[in-house]
């Protein structure tokens, strides 16, 4: 049927040009064939619209439908507003909060010196104080959800503030504590006369002027050397001029010696603990008498020991107690 219509087209195209084309006339029956198509389609899509205007689901929503939905609406907004509020007040708590703990910081700061020998600690501290924002002053922003994210945001970038300023404060206080645990800091015997101090004195072996690199106690012979910091034993043994002789390495370059020992309780690569036995009084060496000879030395340099050793404590009975009223001492006439 196709081919007869194509064949009748095609006829009535020679009749009225008065010449055949076989090429022209494929492709205006190829063109006339495609608008058909497109016209079909057409027609369809029109059809298929007026079928969903008339027979498909309805989009109107009744009145008493939607005055449900309306209500529901506002009272989820108004849930929501009333959470926002709260989350805000907690915001607020907690801004306080971090007030509080940078005042607490920096005081710790102030009582331990850190502001004046460790600068760091004092501009990391400065770096995270916290600054309180108004947080029911501005309704139209801080009351949202977007000006409490940004409240929160802010608090975020305090607390790493704070966090990363009491992290190094600790750091510092550690280091100073294990500083302050290796001074020698304890009385080596249990005899605090000193029959030597540090300086320069008359030898009593060659009897000129030298220099005594230490502190020479009286003590008995025996009578028990303690280690008066903690350490790692480098030396244990007798040495000229210092007789049996302990030396202890604290680290950073501090070292203790005790000299003139009778009788040595550690051996080198021991470690000690402050106030542990390593040594026993005597008078090796060059020594005129028994006694313990203690050094402390820096990086080979030798220190006054009274510089690091703690000083007895005071008696706590007065000698004489003038806290009573003065009576006015009158002539007595005999």
């Amino acid at each position: 049927m196709r081919s007869v219509f194509l064949e009748g087209f095609r006829v009535k195209v020679i009749i009225m040009h008065g010449r055949s084309d076989d090429s022209n006339v494929t492709t205006l029956g190829v063109s006339i064939l495609a608008a058909l198509v497109f016209v079909a389609l057409t027609v369809a899509a029109m059809a298929g619209a007026q079928w969903q205007a008339h027979y498909g689901p309805s989009t109107f929503v009744p009145t008493a439908q939607a005055g449900v939905i309306k209500n529901q609406a506002r009272r989820d907004s108004a849930y929501i507003r009333e959470n926002v509020t709260l989350l805000a007040s907690k915001v607020g708590d907690l801004q306080a909060e971090l007030i509080a703990l940078g005042g607490i910081s920096k005081r710790i700061a102030r009582l331990a010196g850190v502001s004046y020998t460790d600068p760091e600690i004092k501009a990391s501290l400065d770096q995270a104080e916290p600054v309180m924002d108004d947080i029911n002053g501005g309704q139209s922003d801080s009351l949202s959800a977007q000006g409490v994210g940004r409240q929160l945001d802010l608090m975020q970038q305090q607390l790493a503030g704070q966090k990363d300023g009491l992290a190094m404060l600790d750091l510092v206080l550690t280091k100073r504590s294990g500083a302050q645990a290796r001074l020698p800091t304890l009385m080596p015997v249990n005899y605090p006369y000193l029959s030597s101090s540090f300086g320069w004195r008359r030898n009593p072996v060659t009897g000129r002027q030298s220099m005594h690199e230490g502190l020479d106690f009286a003590a008995p012979k025996g009578a028990p050397i303690y280690a008066a910091s903690g350490g790692v034993v480098a030396e244990a043994g007798t040495f000229p001029g210092y007789g049996k002789m302990v030396e202890i390495n604290h680290g950073n370059g501090l070292v203790t010696r005790y000299a003139h020992a009778s009788a040595l309780t550690v051996h080198a690569g021991d470690l000690v603990e402050k106030g542990d036995l390593i040594a026993r009084v005597g008078s090796t060496g060059r020594s005129t008498g028994a006694h313990l000879h203690f050094e402390v030395r820096m990086v080979g340099h030798p220190l006054d020991p009274k510089l690091f050793l703690a000083r007895p404590d005071a008696p706590n009975h007065l000698v004489a107690d003038a806290s009573g009223p003065v009576q006015a001492i009158l002539p007595e006439v005999r």
